[in-house]
């Protein structure tokens, strides 16, 4: 063999690898991103349920406007985050705001018995199960393609083609106590 025909190969090796590494990172980064719109679908869902769980609790607690407000407040600031970490902060900031209500709906047996009530929270419930699990897969995907980029020797590719690390959902510990304790309405 000569040496021009094994530096050839050396090269084709080379450039599969490369070719390989650059299609790992794509795939890494694109389930990246659809579970991200997974965490978004499931927030929407939520943020969709708060207008008429507030409406709901309003019926009954004409005087407690301040929470309404703060609760409406809170959602607005979760649809409008822009970065992870503002969303991570203002989902923190709602779901305190939704204890609050929650806290208001306990002073009123009329309104922990009503049904539309009970159907709400029942699938706000849902709503914040199916959010965590989305985040835990979002946090998953962020871990196996920052991981990936890290690597060596993936991370020369990375750097070569400009894939950068995603930052992940950070749920703080308020948030997922928050998130066990759940109200519930009891008789």
């Amino acid at each position: 063999m000569s040496i021009s025909l094994i530096l050839f190969i050396i090269l084709v090796v080379l450039l599969f690898w490369c070719v390989f590494t650059y299609n790992r990172f794509v795939s890494l980064r694109n389930r990246t991103e659809e579970a991200w719109s997974d965490v978004e679908v499931q927030m929407k869902r939520r943020y969709n349920l708060i207008p008429n769980l507030v409406n709901t609790v309003k019926a009954y607690a004409t005087h407690e406007a301040s929470t309404f407000e703060k609760v409406t407040a809170a959602r607005s600031a979760a649809m409008h985050a822009g970065s992870i970490t503002a969303h991570a902060q203002a989902e923190n900031l709602l779901s305190d705001t939704l204890k609050s209500l929650f806290a208001v709906a306990e002073a009123y047996p009329d309104l922990k018995a009503n049904t539309n009530f009970m159907q709400l929270q029942d699938e706000l419930r849902d709503a914040e199960d199916k959010i965590q699990a989305s985040w835990r897969f979002y946090n998953t995907n962020v871990r196996a393609y920052n991981t990936a980029l890290q690597q060596f020797p993936g991370n020369v590719i990375g750097g070569i083609f400009s894939f950068r690390p995603r930052e992940f959902f950070d749920i703080d510990d308020v948030r997922e106590a928050h998130m066990k304790e759940v109200p519930e309405v009891k008789f």
